[in-house]
């Protein structure tokens, strides 16, 4: 058996969205797992929505999730190049191959045309295909059309009858009326191949033995079946992955949150956990994991285990699994990504210390056990780099408000700086103490800290807080929160 050979060719027109980068992920682990080979190959021959920033994005996204390719741009390869718009010439030549074999004829008919002949066909209740009138056209037809000025298209002529079978590894066969497919178009009357007739010659040229692909390509490929008849070559072996519907089963929008790679990222989802939760969009290791590495994925990754049903999108999962993430990554590189939006929203300076780093190091693994994503470190983090916090007006009507408050915060402030060493034990240890003596329940003492710290009524245990943030600034946090209820004219020292 030859060596397997797979690609993904993503349009450069958008985005790499959820559906394209599972099938970039699924090619990618069949690779591997068989040690074979995937190539990237870019099919930019829609030259009004290709873009060079949409192509800068697909290749980001890939190596944002960790997926690689061994031929492609950037990388090179023995076939060469890898974007269609450069290929233009390979495609002329197997066009003229087909013609001067008898297999494909230029079409002169205008879009006008082709356009009243489908609707009379409609009008007479038949099927609104090609009716093949420039199959037979006589050297002095075509040289009259062409004097009119008309530039002619490129049809490949097939079957008026029967059917045309598409041999699919998770389906079987497919059978597809001839009758309804007609002589479509495999070059336009401008150079440019259509992606039925580009995509065959390219996977014959890079000799793609597999195409993994997403479900909605099956109705392409029984013309793409016919033109590899066309060039007496064998298809490569097809297997059509079924599609990603929403929760309620409808197709998947954007509504479902079905965003882009690039804004998983930006919203602070890890690689790892999209990885993990693309995986197993369709696929299962047929055992009950759900937490599983790279490797682990490409040791167990089979066709096989790919189920034939349409997988459940489920944003609840991706979140939990980036919790999981989250929690389990090394704390300096979960940092890392958290310091860049820091600095976005003006939260830490530009430059700064290692003890700094230190301190926002420690920031994040006090609080990131309680969120899913990077962005939610950040948002339930703000209060330990902004000394210019507000207080929840809940809170303060609840907990600044109440009789005495001042004074125990005070006496909590006198505990504290006495207190050495300053740690998670001797903190617990010491306002637990100070609850008894002044005879109040622990509530008493341990909300209104927590909100006089971070303004806040939920946060991480409150220990964690006052050890994170270090004696200096939560006795100045103390000093701030007595002033502030001075000023609503509680009771004061």
């Amino acid at each position: 058996m030859s060596k397997i050979r797979v690609r993904f060719a993503p349009s450069p027109t958008g985005n790499l969205h959820i559906g394209g980068a599972r099938t970039a992920l699924f090619n990618w682990l069949f690779a591997r797992h068989n040690g074979g080979v995937l190539v990237l190959r870019i099919d930019d021959t829609d030259t009004e929505r290709s873009t060079e920033a949409s192509r800068r994005q697909i290749l980001s996204a890939l190596k944002w999730l960790g997926i690689d390719w061994d031929e492609g741009p950037e990388v090179g390869g023995p076939y060469a190049p890898y974007y269609q718009s450069q290929r233009f010439d390979l495609y002329q030549k197997f066009t003229a191959q087909l013609m001067a074999e008898g297999k494909a004829y230029y079409c002169y008919c205008t879009p006008e045309e082709l356009d009243l002949r489908r609707k009379e066909a409609v009008a007479a209740g038949k099927a609104p295909r090609y009716d093949g009138r420039c199959r037979c056209l006589t050297p002095d037809e075509r040289s009259r059309l062409e004097a009119e000025g008309r530039k002619p298209v490129v049809r490949l002529q097939i079957p008026d009858s029967g059917e045309t079978v598409v041999h699919d590894y998770f389906r079987g066969d497919v059978s597809f009326v001839n009758e309804f497919l007609d002589d479509f178009i495999i070059m336009k009357s401008n150079g440019v191949p259509t992606y039925n007739f580009a995509t065959v010659v390219d996977d014959l040229e890079m000799k793609i033995t597999h195409i993994l692909r997403a479900e909605e390509h099956l109705s392409n490929t029984p013309r793409q079946v016919l033109v590899y008849q066309a060039l007496d070559k064998p298809t490569p072996v097809f297997a059509h992955v079924p599609m990603i519907l929403a929760p309620d089963r409808s197709k998947l929008s954007k509504r479902h949150g079905a965003t882009s790679v690039e804004e998983f990222r930006d919203q602070g989802y890890l690689p790892e956990a999209l990885v993990n939760y693309l995986a197993l969009l369709g696929w299962s290791p047929g055992n009950d994991e759900e937490i599983l590495s790279l490797e682990e994925m490409v040791r167990q990754f089979s066709l096989e285990h790919v189920g034939k049903n349409a997988a459940i999108y489920d944003l609840k999962k991706l979140t939990w699994l980036n919790g999981h993430y989250l929690n389990e990554a090394d704390l300096g590189q979960v940092t890392d990504r958290v310091i860049p939006i820091l600095k976005e929203q003006k939260l830490i300076l530009e430059e700064f210390s290692h003890d700094f780093y230190l301190y926002v190091k420690n920031v994040v693994g006090t609080v990131r056990t309680r969120v899913k994503t990077i962005n939610e470190v950040v948002d339930a983090s703000t209060y330990f780099f902004d000394d210019d916090y507000t207080y929840d007006e809940k809170g303060v009507k609840k907990y600044f408000s109440k009789p005495g408050v001042a004074e125990v915060l005070y006496k909590a402030r006198e505990v504290l700086e006495q207190l050495e060493p300053f740690n998670l034990e001797t903190t617990e240890n010491a306002y637990r103490k100070l609850t008894e003596e002044l005879e109040i329940k622990t509530g008493d003492l341990f909300h209104p800290t927590r909100l006089a710290l971070s303004g806040r009524t939920m946060t991480p245990g409150l220990f964690d807080i006052i050890v994170t943030m270090g004696k200096g600034k939560t006795l100045q946090r103390l000093d701030r929160a007595i002033a502030y209820i001075e000023r609503l004219g509680a009771d004061v020292v």
